[in-house]
């Protein structure tokens, strides 16, 4: 079986999974992504079926110095601030709470880029919450790769508002404040992003993507990494994040 083969029937079975809010289970293990180009081959299967362009990335990793992983934002997923999302569209679901960058320039493909260039071309910074869930049904116990391909369980990205790049703003550990349903939701333990500093996963990012042919503007949105870990949310009801020295990020899950 071809690299295109499974990357296809993957990708199919995690669009129909997402269409028809059914989770897949028994899945054959021929499918599984052998490596992260495997996986990231399922994500353009994805982007096609669902037929919409690219709005943004997710980037992270687990340490601050581990291996960094990426998946494209679908365009219909991406959401302003104050939106109203139903709450049955994302079975199970996860909030996390991130800061999103732009960059000033666009970065085209046809050659690698360098850290100082890429740091020197962050514009703008902001807080983002991502709803995060599955098309698996035995989610969060499922393998990286299988997780991987599935855009990394990215469900919607609600975007604040953004402000003028600061350079001496707290990236790896800034104070923040995170409340679901009108209660205070922080984890017991200091609010760090796993990849410590999350500007040090934004060159990988662009060469990541010029390296796919992939064109990077200063409309791309680049989301970064939670602060609170998961959050896992039971029921409907308002969410609303802040990061200090950022606009508040809100949605409201009907």
């Amino acid at each position: 079986m071809t690299t295109t083969a499974p990357a296809s029937t993957l990708a199919s079975l995690l669009h129909r999974a997402r269409q028809d809010r059914q989770p897949l289970t028994g899945l054959d293990p021929a499918l599984a992504p052998a490596n992260p180009a495997a996986a990231y081959a399922v994500h353009k299967q994805i982007l096609g079926l669902r037929n919409v362009g690219v709005a943004g990335w997710k980037v992270g990793s687990k340490s601050s110095d581990g291996p960094i992983q990426a998946a494209p934002l679908p365009a219909d997923g991406v959401h302003p601030t104050g939106v109203q999302l139903r709450r049955d569209d994302f079975q199970p679901l996860a909030l996390e709470l991130e800061v999103a960058f732009r960059f000033n320039r666009r970065f085209e493909p046809g050659r690698s880029y360098s850290d100082e260039e890429v740091m020197q071309a962050i514009g703008s910074m902001g807080p983002t919450i991502e709803l995060v869930t599955s098309r698996y049904a035995d989610w969060p116990k499922v393998e990286p790769l299988w997780q991987l391909a599935d855009l990394m369980s990215h469900g919607a990205l609600v975007v604040g508002e953004f402000i003028p790049y600061r350079e001496d703003f707290p990236f790896a550990a800034p104070s923040l404040n995170f409340e679901f349903a009108g209660e205070r939701r922080l984890p017991d333990w200091t609010a760090v992003n796993t990849a410590g500093d999350p500007r040090r996963l934004l060159p990988w990012l662009v060469n990541h993507c010029t390296a796919q042919g992939i064109v990077l503007t200063p409309e791309t949105v680049v989301t970064t990494g939670s602060y609170i870990g998961m959050y896992f949310a039971e029921g409907a009801g308002a969410v609303k994040g802040s990061i200090t020295g950022l606009p508040a990020v809100e949605l409201t899950l009907v």
